[in-house]
C-alpha cells in the first residue's frame, strides 16, 4: 500500500499569521507567510529558458541537509531546513542553517531525537518545515521532539516531546506538522489526550489543551482565522475538521462529512469565512461556511464532493479558483471555490501527481515521480505552461517506496526544490538567464 509518508508532507496551515520580522519575499514557515501556499513576490522571470532556470547552487551529499521530506523556511537572508543522518527511523535529526543566496553552511545543530515507532518504508527523517519567529526557529521531529533554537547560532533554548510531555501519539508515518507561532503562543497537535495544545513559545510551558477533542493527530497543520470577532485555530485531525478558540482552547466546531482515513494530509484553505477540506484515499472534499453563533461559531456544510481527493500536494486558492491535483481521476484541476465542488473549470494530465505553490501569477507544480517542475499561468482558461524542467538528479538515499514529496518554495527571486537529501536553488528573478 502506498499510504503515505506522503502523509508527512501534508503538514500545516495558518491563515492571517503575522510575522512582522519577515520581509515580504521571505518564506518563514510551511506554505509561506500566510500558510496558504502563496507568495506575494513579484518581478519573477516571465518564461523559463528551454532547459530551465539557472541553477545557483545545490546540496547533494547526505551530510549537507540530511534526509527528510520537509520544506525550507527563509528569513533575513538565511535558509533553515530539517534533516536526519539516515533513511530509517531512529536516524538522528538536525537543523541546518544556510546562506540563502550561496548555500554556504552557517551552522548545523543536532536535535533531540526520541525513540518512537513509525512506518519508515518511505524513508526516515523529519517531515515538517521549520517555523521562524524573529530570533528563534521552532522545529518538530518525526517522533514528536519539539525544539526552540536561536536563529543566529542554532543554540537549543528548550525541548519538549509531544508524546511524553503532552499525551500525544506518534502518527503512523511520523509527526509531520509544522508548528504555528501566534503571538506568544506555539500551537501544535499532539493528538489523543494532547489533542490541540498551546505552549508558551519562550519556555515550552503548557498554556492550554483542548479538553473536548481526543482525535488522533493527522498530518496537517494549523491555520488562524477569525469569525465574528472570535479568533480560532483550524486544522484537520485523522477524523475531523475542527475549529478551536485561540484564547482558551475551547472546541468551537467539529465536522466530518467526508470519510477521512489512512492519512489525512492537506492543509485546509480558508477564504471569506469559508473553509475547504480535502484528503485522499477516497475521502473527497467538503466546504463549510463559518458564522458567529453566540460566543461560538457555527459550521454549515456548503457542499461535499468526491471530485477533489487531494492526497498530499495541497491545493491553493487564487482569485476565487482552487488549483491542485486530484486522485479521483488522476488530474490537475481548476475549480470554482464556492460553487459545488463537482464541476471543473478545466482539467489536465500533463504532469503526474505532485505539490503546488503560487507566486506572481504562476503556479509551480512539482511532480512526484521524476522531480519535474512545471510552471503554468494561474488562469481559468486552461493549462498554459511557462516552463518545464527536471531537477538534475534524484535522491540516492530515499527508499523505493518514497517519492519526490517536498513542496516548491519561492522566495526572494529563488526557487527551492527538494528530493529527500538532494536540494536545489534556482534563480527565477526577472532578467536571469541560464
Amino acid at each position: 500500500m502506498r499510504n503515505g509518508l506522503r502523509a508527512i508532507i501534508g503538514a500545516a496551515t495558518a491563515v492571517g499569521i503575522s510575522l512582522g520580522f519577515a520581509a515580504a519575499a521571505d518564506w518563514p514557515q510551511w506554505r509561506g507567510p500566510n500558510r496558504d501556499g502563496k507568495s506575494s513576490e513579484t518581478g519573477l522571470i516571465a518564461k523559463f529558458p528551454a532547459d530551465g532556470p539557472k541553477l545557483l547552487w545545490s546540496k547533494t551529499d547526505l551530510a549537507d541537509i540530511g534526509t527528510g521530506y520537509g520544506c525550507p523556511a527563509t528569513s533575513g537572508g538565511k535558509l533553515f531546513i530539517l534533516g536526519a543522518d539516515g533513511a530509517k527511523q531512529g536516524a538522528g535529526e538536525f537543523l541546518t542553517c544556510l546562506d540563502a543566496a550561496t548555500g554556504k553552511r552557517i551552522w548545523q545543530t543536532k536535535l533531540q531525537t526520541s525513540a518512537g515507532k513509525f512506518s519508515d518504508g518511505w524513508g526516515g527523517g523529519p517531515r515538517g518545515t521549520p517555523t521562524v519567529d524573529g530570533e528563534f526557529v521552532y522545529t518538530l521531529g518525526a517522533t514528536g521532539d519539539l525544539s526552540c533554537v536561536t536563529a543566529k547560532s542554532g543554540r537549543i533554548v528548550w525541548t519538549k516531546n509531544l508524546v511524553k510531555d503532552f499525551g500525544g501519539s506518534v502518527t503512523q508515518w511520523g509527526y509531520s506538522e509544522s508548528v504555528l507561532i501566534d503571538g506568544e503562543k506555539l500551537v501544535c497537535t499532539p493528538g489523543n489526550k494532547g489533542s490541540i495544545t498551546a505552549l508558551d513559545k519562550k519556555t515550552g510551558k503548557l498554556i492550554w489543551t483542548c479538553a473536548d477533542l481526543k482525535d488522533g493527530a493527522g498530518y496537517s497543520s494549523i491555520l488562524i482565522t477569525e469569525v465574528g470577532g472570535v479568533k480560532q485555530y483550524v486544522t484537520q485531525t485523522m477524523s475531523s475538521g475542527v475549529g478551536v478558540r485561540a484564547n482558551d482552547g475551547k472546541l468551537l466546531w467539529k465536522v466530518g462529512e467526508i470519510k477521512r482515513s489512512v492519512a489525512v494530509i492537506p492543509t485546509p484553505v480558508i477564504k471569506d469565512n469559508h473553509v475547504f477540506f480535502t484528503a485522499g484515499y477516497g475521502a473527497g472534499c467538503e466546504l463549510f461556511k463559518l458564522e458567529a453563533d453566540g460566543d461560538g461559531t457555527k459550521a454549515t456544510l456548503v457542499y461535499k464532493s468526491g471530485f477533489v481527493a487531494n492526497h498530499h500536494g495541497g491545493v491553493v486558492e487564487v482569485d476565487g479558483k482552487l488549483y491542485g491535483h486530484s486522485d479521483a481521476k488522476n488530474i490537475w484541476f481548476c475549480l470554482d471555490f464556492l460553487k459545488d465542488g463537482k464541476e471543473a473549470v478545466w482539467t489536465d494530465k500533463s504532469l503526474d501527481k505532485g505539490s503546488i505553490t503560487y507566486a506572481d501569477g504562476q503556479l509551480y507544480c512539482y511532480g512526484q515521480s521524476k522531480g519535474t517542475l512545471v510552471r503554468i499561468k494561474a488562469s481559468d482558461k486552461g493549462w498554459e505552461e511557462t516552463g518545464r524542467f527536471n531537477i538534475p538528479e534524484l535522491s540516492k538515499e530515499r527508499p523505493r517506496q518514497g517519492m519526490v514529496w517536498g513542496h516548491p518554495v519561492v522566495s526572494n527571486g529563488k526557487l527551492y526544490l527538494r528530493d529527500y537529501e538532494k536540494f536545489f536553488c534556482y534563480d527565477i528573478s526577472k532578467g536571469s538567464t541560464n
